[in-house]
Order: C-alpha cells, then structure tokens, then sequence
C-alpha cells in the first residue's frame, strides 16, 4: 500500500518556502505522493484553519511539478463545477504534460454553498455538471480531436491521461466513480466504514466490465500510539486500499519532518 502526505496549501501553512521544504521532505523520504486540496471563496464566517486564504491546486501541483523530480502529485479533490470543463482539461493535460506523468486527479462535487453562490453556480446541478465535465475530460484524453459546443478542435498536447479517482460517499460517488473514474477516493474515519462500500464499489466496476482501478482513502494515522496506528495502517491494505493518503499536523517544516520521521518508522516495522 503506497503512502501519499496531504501538506497544506491554505493558512499560514501555506508559504512558498513551506510548501517548498514540505514537497522535497516528502520525495526525499520516498513517500509515494503529494496531496493538495481545492477551495476557491471561502466565507469570513467559515474560515477557522485557513484565514480564508487558499492556493488554487492545480496552479500550485504545476509549481510542485518543476521542483520535486519523481514523487506523484494529487488533488484531494479538484472541484468539477466550479471550473469551465475544456480550461480545465487544457490545465490538467498541461500539468501532466510538465510533471512527466506524475498527476494523480482527485475529483468531486463540492458541498460548501457560500462557494457555489459566489461561483453564480446552482449547487443543486454539481452532480449534472460533474458527469458532463468527467465525461468530457475522458473524451479529451481519448482522441487527439475532440468536440465541445459543435466546434471541433485539436486537444494537444495530449499525454497519457492521469488517473481520476472519485470523491465521495455512497451511493452517488461510487455510481460516479464506477461510471466515469479510474478509482475511488473516500475520506476514511474507520476500516470499518470503508468495508460495506468498497463491496459495493467493487460490484458496480464489474458491471461496468471493468477493473476497480486505484483505491486510495484519505485518513489520519495516530502516530503518537505506534501499534494502534500500524494496526490501522494493516487494517486498510487487508481491504484492499492501494493509497493511503495521510494527514499530519504542522506549522514549521521542523514539525512536518519529525511527523514524516514517525509515519516512515511506522512503515518500517
């Protein structure tokens, strides 16, 4: 089970030197991916933890690109709606393009309605202009000529297409992530939790006539208690998880590199 580590690209976490020094400890641990989250208008009244500042993703995971060399680069998740589908799909095949295929493209919904109403976007269509952005994406990295509102035109550059990995609970998520997606992507509080829909998950790929693709689930292991956390951390790859994608607190890299020193040992039992 690979291990990927969520840093932050919000808050006063998220400086350029921070987030510089967070992105090279993590490749230069050897942890599998890098994860970053997406919030475009967050309200005054709603920003505890992030002072409502936040880095646009898919901006930052291109910076990211040109200064680490092998680690993969994830969005944990990219808001479909709240983005143009063909800008979108130039932006993802460009950041696939630069990063040498190491993009890993988390996706969902959304939820927050302050966000949707400033976007001028009815949230009770996300889940609608979700599938028709999926689908367009999925067109895009399919064929070099594509067509969007009766133009046709020339998708390029048009590198290997990054794994789309759903976000999202049951039931709607996982009819999503079977339909559309290379993979599901939950936020786990528990093993428990997950085991009833992974079933479920598995069942709707099959008929799709398709392979699961990539489970990765996004948790916190609780490295100060080492056994409870390796038992969680065994819990998950005996369900079949192929990606854990860990949280860790910090507000210096000196605090994110003894988090990363714990995970690592933690691995290594």
């Amino acid at each position: 089970m690979d291990i990927g580590i969520s840093i932050r690209n919000m808050g006063a976490q998220s400086t350029r030197d921070l987030i510089a020094g967070c992105a090279r400890a993590v490749e230069e641990m050897g942890f599998e991916s890098i994860w970053v989250t997406d919030h475009i208008a967050i309200p005054p009244d709603d920003a505890e933890g992030s002072g409502g500042r936040y880095l646009d993703t898919l901006t930052t995971l291109a910076w990211l690109a040109g200064i680490t060399d092998r680690v993969k680069l994830g969005s944990g998740v990219l808001i479909l709606p709240y983005r143009a589908a063909l800008p979108t799909a130039k932006q993802i095949a460009t950041v696939q393009e630069l990063s040498g295929n190491r993009l890993v493209l988390g996706v969902g919904i959304g939820w927050m309605d302050p966000e949707f109403r400033a976007l001028g976007v009815d949230r009770h269509a996300r889940g609608r202009i979700s599938d028709e952005t999926l689908a367009f994406i999925n067109s895009c990295f399919a064929q070099d000529e594509v067509e969007a509102n009766g133009q046709k035109f020339l998708f390029k550059p048009r590198p290997q297409k990054p794994p789309i990995l759903i976000g999202g609970q049951a039931p709607h998520a996982l009819t999503r992530a079977a339909k559309f997606g290379d993979g599901w992507f939950p936020i786990s509080r528990t093993p428990q939790n997950l085991a009833a829909s992974l079933k479920t998950y598995r069942a709707l790929t099959d008929v799709q006539n398709k392979p699961p693709g990539q489970i990765t689930a996004s948790a916190r292991l609780p490295l100060a208690d080492r056994q409870q956390a390796r038992e969680l951390y065994d819990q998950y790859r005996s369900l079949g998880v192929n990606r854990l994608v860990c949280g860790v607190r910090y507000d210096t890299l000196a605090e994110f590199r003894v988090q990363l020193e714990a995970l690592a040992a933690l691995l290594h039992d």
